[in-house]
């Protein structure tokens, strides 16, 4: 499934301050964590969300389909604004995505891997400055799904991302679980980071409002900001 989901944080405005928005988010909303899970073979799904990391605003449209068993392929637009400085910087991204969990259980152990690669263009207005930032991120995934209907995921991985000829490698992680309120009602938590800083949480809730459409949103915060969303996905 999708959301990510995987989502990074703008730190700071070396590597680029956008890295919330550079590629396919593959957790299914609200979380950053991903699930080790896919789309029923010819199924397709279409996210929409938007976000805000302390003074960056924006969204990300994603169209998200399983060629085949156990396989999800996803697409995805990003376009954000960082507010930090007057006039704002603009970003705007486009990234790729392939999901491939070989064991997938109803109940028990699921496990699977996804690697993701985004492409993002940043203006920075107050300098008149135009550049290319590029990621690549590959992550294992696991996923426990009790009898009860709570879930667990895991997540362990790292990313490559390159700016203005400098490279950055860094190792990545996360925990999240799902605890179902109703039977149409999800409360999310999760704890996720990567290396060089210091680990953010959040909290959120997931409604299914009918069967295949979801409407979420969550709160976090960590790494002396906050951060939230909300979204929609369409499972069809």
């Amino acid at each position: 499934m999708y959301c990510v989901c995987l989502r990074k944080i703008a730190a700071v405005a070396g590597l680029s301050a956008a890295w919330l928005f550079v590629l396919p988010a593959w957790a299914e909303a609200p979380m950053n964590v991903d699930d080790a899970g896919t789309l029923a073979p010819g199924a397709m799904k279409l996210e929409g969300t938007l976000s805000r990391d302390d003074k960056t605003r924006g969204g990300e449209l994603l169209f998200g389909f399983a060629p085949m068993e156990n396989v999800e392929i996803g697409l995805a637009l990003t376009r954000a604004k960082d507010h930090d400085e007057a006039p704002s910087t603009r970003i705007s991204g486009t990234g790729v995505g392939i999901k491939w969990v070989p064991i997938q259980n109803e109940t028990g152990f699921s496990l699977g891997w996804s690697l993701a690669y985004g492409h993002e263009r940043i203006r920075y207005r107050v300098a008149d400055e135009r550049h290319v930032a590029k990621e690549l991120a590959l992550a294992g995934l696991l996923t426990y799904r009790f009898e009860n209907g709570q879930v667990l995921h895991a997540n362990l991985g790292g990313e490559r991302v390159k700016e203005k000829g400098e490279k950055d490698n860094l190792a990545t992680w996360g925990m999240g679980y799902e605890w179902p309120l109703t039977h149409k009602l999800r409360l999310t938590f999760e704890v996720f980071g990567e290396e060089k800083s210091r680990p953010d949480k959040a909290i959120g809730l997931r409604y299914e409002l009918f069967e295949g459409f979801k409407l979420s949103g969550a709160l976090g915060s960590g790494n002396d900001r906050s951060f939230g969303q909300v979204g929609f996905a369409w499972e069809f």
